[in-house]
């Protein structure tokens, strides 16, 4: 029964593979938990699973760990549900461990700046390296348009509408999307399409993205892209990946005056609660200036006596 619920997942729910198997471990976990056979219906209870929960905590997971497991947990009994194996979802009746909320790592602007500036640098050194004219095109797309990493692993070059100056992709549930692009970056892109078509003719998907050996872009790939590119530079010294430059580009966003309704439609947000944990790093920055330029803050608050 559970592979059919995988296939679910798969297929209908569209899940990438990694959650996928999060969810498969997840409920094979409980079921070990609870002592049941595998696939009963019958012992998916919520004293069993506030038990469940309870004992994960007590062992050293995380809150955030846990309310993922609730979330494989409740998506399994919905599926159930929907089988008319259950009558209602018991984890409903279970209170969600409490996690601490952390605000978005992001890189400022002037180590951004740094980046551009030296794989720029890097590309005009090296004009016959594809590669690197690549890896830094990942760059840019990422930036600029604050892509998930998997809409940029899936990105063809129909995606993209120099006319409009837009990027179309397809986000999380299938939602469509368009995605406004600078003008000069829309330059920037024609280059290097008109670079991936002598690089290499043979692309019969339309790939916007190649890996060395022509395959489509992959996850893991864009990954070490990110990491690779950011290494060395100055003012990038913790983690390095595709979702710190998504966070990065909405935070500097709205540092600019961006509203929250843009930056929510450009990243693809279903609500706006996802984008306003935003507006906590803008507002370190407004106090960080505050209190650089406020007359008062300066030689201890002495000035006026």
């Amino acid at each position: 029964m559970k592979e059919n619920f995988i296939r679910y997942l798969q297929v209908e729910r569209r899940y990438s593979p990694r959650t996928v198997r999060l969810y498969d471990e997840a409920v094979e976990e409980y079921y070990a938990f609870v002592e049941a056979a595998p696939d009963d219906p019958a012992a998916m209870t919520p004293q069993g699973i506030r038990a469940y929960i309870a004992h994960g905590l007590d062992t050293g997971h995380s809150a955030r760990t846990m309310n993922l497991k609730l979330s494989a947990l409740s998506t399994w009994c919905g599926w159930l549900l929907r089988q008319g194996l259950l009558e209602s979802n018991p984890v409903h009746k279970v209170p969600r461990p409490k996690q601490e909320k952390k605000l978005p790592q992001f890189y400022t602007e002037k180590a951004i700046d740094n980046y551009f500036d030296e794989s720029r640098r890097r590309v005009e050194e090296n004009p016959d390296d594809f590669a690197l004219l690549r890896d830094r095109m990942i760059m840019v797309i990422l930036y600029a348009t604050g892509m998930r990493r998997a809409e940029l692993c899936n990105l063809s070059i129909t995606d993209f509408d120099p006319a409009r100056r837009i990027f179309r992709v397809i986000g999380k549930g299938d939602k469509p999307r368009e995605i406004p692009v600078p003008a000069l970056i829309c330059q920037e892109i024609s280059l290097y399409l008109e670079k991936l078509g002598e690089a290499y003719p043979d692309n019969p998907a339309g790939k916007f993205f190649l890996t060395d050996r022509g395959a489509p872009l992959y996850l893991a790939f864009a990954d070490n892209v990110v990491r690779r590119e950011l290494s060395g530079i100055e003012g990038f010294t913790g983690k390095k990946s595709p979702h710190v430059l998504r966070h990065s580009l909405a935070t500097h966003l709205l540092n600019r005056g961006a509203d929250l309704n843009s930056i929510k439609e450009i990243l693809g947000h279903s609500s706006l609660a996802a984008t306003q944990v935003y507006t906590h790093n803008s507002f370190e920055q407004l106090k960080k200036t505050y209190l650089t330029a406020h007359p008062r803050a300066k030689n201890g608050g002495n000035h006026g006596n």
